[in-house]
């Protein structure tokens, strides 16, 4: 049987081994756009150059710390923060940017902030073709409709698209499910991080943490309190609890 790829191309999908050739195709992806190591900081991006060397090392770890725990198999990453304003965001974009280091490595990140969407703008992508809440309430467009290149190699952003008051109803939907389930499992070498809403007053958080494998909490350093910290932490499953990450950005 054939299937497109994000791409368009046509991939044979009852061969495990085209299947894997089609993955390790979208690794060596070209950008048409790729940004420079200036651009990535003015958008507080980390990078290969010694200039931001302490924050791309930091970044590594708890990337280190997430293929420990996923062993051989890619893996689905929420990243959430204890509060708004605690840089959940940052630390989401810069951890897809650091699984993308790998050149066998794609990073797939999924706004799921549906009411304070961001990752587009910090990215500089233009939404125009739609988001995700577009792709789940007209899947007839196709999931690579909301697909859109990033300016860094092996990292694809699917942005929010409308916004939304009522966002619970989307996140626990078969069709939510089916999606994340369909990304993750097109290519082997694809890692996927759901940028979600902040813990403290939203339900989105705790929805969201049942699509995942792994749930990174980032406190802000400062601002979050360590009983406020251990409230949010206690809203999920402790076997996907990967851990806490102390955060310095907004």
């Amino acid at each position: 049987m054939n299937a497109k790829d994000d791409n368009g191309r046509l991939v044979n999908a009852s061969s495990d081994d085209t299947a894997q050739a089609a993955g390790n195709s979208i690794a060596r992806m070209v950008e048409t756009r790729s940004l420079m190591p200036t651009q990535l900081e003015d958008r507080r991006l980390i990078h290969r150059e010694d200039s931001v060397r302490r924050q791309s090392d930091a970044f590594r770890e708890i990337r280190t710390r997430l293929l420990w725990l996923g062993g051989e198999h890619n893996f689905v990453t929420l990243v959430v923060a204890v509060s708004p304003d605690s840089g959940g965001s940052f630390v989401a974009r810069n951890l897809a940017t650091a699984f993308a280091f790998d050149e066998f490595k794609t990073s797939l990140l999924i706004d799921c902030n549906l009411r304070y969407p961001a990752q587009h703008k910090a990215l500089g992508v233009d939404p125009s073709g739609g988001g995700l809440i577009d792709y789940l309430e007209h899947p007839s467009i196709g999931i690579q409709s909301a697909l859109y290149s990033t300016g860094i190699p092996r990292l694809r952003l699917i942005p929010a698209g409308k916004l939304r008051e009522n966002t619970g109803e989307y996140f626990s939907s078969f069709r939510m499910r089916a999606v994340i389930d369909s990304l993750r499992c097109r290519y082997t070498d694809r890692y996927i991080f759901l940028d979600g809403p902040a813990i403290k007053g939203s339900p989105d958080a705790r929805i969201l943490s049942d699509l995942a494998d792994f749930v990174v909490v980032v406190a802000g350093y400062g601002r979050d309190t360590p009983n406020a910290i251990s409230q949010a932490v206690a809203n999920f499953d402790t076997n996907k609890l990967a851990g806490v990450v102390f955060n310095n950005a907004p």
